[in-house]
């Protein structure tokens, strides 16, 4: 009845796994957001470190961690595979399941894991400033925690919707050093522009991205950081599939379903990614992602080119989209209310590799609160679309499979959401199909 499976910190991954190389259809090449024409690298650098754009674009299988990243690794990583007993015997599970838990961070999610060496890289260029946007406050936590560590500042643009419904967020953030304002903000161009137009509007992350790149682009010392999408931000996070790899290894176990919530992509990736060479060798492991009802950007958005910000200030990247004009629902996960997909997922999509399932709100809260009273730990409403997800595939699954889920945030700054629910104020939300119509008329047209 082992519950825990841990390693050791020197058995900790030293590089991180590169997923280029190994997809079996090339990603579509970024382009540029005003001429269309394919993107060069040093259209990039205005916004982004060199270093990240170099990984953004590289060849390499592995990518070598720095000495002073895995240093502030060494804080929370390794972190434990734990096998929920508890859960599968309240569902009558003939499936053993099991979860990575990255709500050990300092942050309280696996989002520190691109944070810290996206800091450390721009600070080894001089800059002084980092700008980005979060969604739930997940990323805009982690941004912050890296940027004290690494003696460096930042501005965290906050969806205003999760700013008003998570207020501990500004607190953690500010306690780390960081700032942060709620989007849309008096603060940029497309903040105000927004504002002018609807005064009264609750945000989105296309729009919070709009306001960080405006931001990075307009100050000298300040470069833009993304939690989520980019090819670099999956790259880092494989090391939660990496580590999930020796810990099943440890236990003889292989996995025969990944389960991982999709917002942006970064938490799916980082867990199914290194699993996707056994994959494409004929091993039988079924990925499965879970995203809400309310913004089904793999299971009912567009694989197309589209910009990844409202103010089409991003490049183009060919990806599943629900267009850059689509203003979500304020579903309380708030992580995962983007409306693209991470080019390197959509791709696996495409190619028939991943198994995308769509859930109501209330549903994840009720899959939440009966894993919180199994196996004791709060989930983040983004981490209980995963919990969801594996408690479905567990209870119809061949007896005796191994599923895997990331638990990928803790919900201890999300007790409004939970009050919420408890209330029975919260409602489920399904898009209809003309609102994702309209987004996608706002999409450019591009062969290829």
């Amino acid at each position: 009845m082992e519950t825990r499976i841990n390693l050791s910190q020197k058995d900790m991954p030293q590089a991180w796994y590169n997923a280029l190389p190994d997809l079996p259809t090339p990603l579509a090449p970024p382009r540029d957001p005003e001429t269309k024409e394919i993107l060069t690298p040093d259209k990039l650098e205005p916004i982004f470190a060199k270093a990240l754009i170099e990984q953004e674009m590289s060849s390499e299988r592995f990518i070598e961690i720095p000495e002073p990243v895995q240093d502030i690794y060494r804080l929370f990583r390794p972190t434990p595979l734990v096998r929920a007993h508890r859960l599968e015997k309240a569902i009558g599970s003939k499936c053993r399941i099991y979860y990575k838990n990255e709500s050990v961070s300092p942050a309280g999610s696996h989002k520190t894991n691109t944070s810290v060496p996206q800091v450390y890289y721009n600070k080894r260029e001089g800059v002084k400033r980092l700008s980005t946007e979060t969604g739930a406050g997940q990323w805009g936590t982690a941004l912050s925690f890296a940027c004290g560590m690494f003696d460096m500042t930042c501005t965290v643009y906050m969806v205003k919707v999760s700013y008003e419904q998570k207020p501990y967020r500004k607190i953690l953030i500010n306690a780390y050093g960081g700032e942060i304002f709620p989007s849309p903000s008096e603060q940029t161009n497309a903040g105000r522009a927004m504002l002018a137009k609807d005064p009264g509007c609750k945000g989105s992350l296309g729009l919070a991205i709009s306001e960080a790149v405006e931001d990075a682009a307009t100050h000298d010392d300040t470069k833009y950081t993304l939690g989520s999408v980019l090819n670099h931000v999956l790259l880092h996070q494989t090391v939660v599939g990496l580590e999930t790899e020796k810990q099943l290894a440890m236990i003889g176990e292989k996995p025969d379903y990944l389960v991982a919530c999709v917002g942006g992509g970064s938490n799916f990736g980082g867990l199914v990614l290194p699993f996707l060479p056994r994959k494409l060798k004929g091993e039988n492991i079924t990925f499965v992602a879970a995203e809400p009802k309310a913004c089904p950007t793999l299971t009912r958005g567009s694989f197309r080119y589209d910009y990844g910000d409202m103010a089409r200030l991003t490049p183009l990247m060919k990806m599943h989209t629900l267009g850059h004009a689509f203003m979500p629902a304020p579903i309380h996960a708030g992580g995962l209310r983007y409306h693209g997909e991470a080019p390197i997922v959509s791709n696996l999509m495409e190619e028939g590799l991943v198994d995308a399932r769509a859930y109501y709100q209330k549903d994840c809260f009720e899959a939440a609160l009966l894993f919180l009273r199994t196996e004791g730990f709060l989930p983040a409403p983004e981490t209980s679309h995963a919990i969801a997800s594996a408690i479905e595939v567990a209870k119809t699954a061949k007896p005796g499979s191994t599923v895997v889920f990331l638990y990928s945030g803790h919900g201890m700054l999300d007790l409004a959401s939970y009050d919420a629910y408890l209330r029975g104020d919260l409602t489920n939300y399904e898009l209809p199909q003309e609102c994702i119509d309209q987004a996608l008329m706002m999409c450019p047209t591009i062969e290829g």
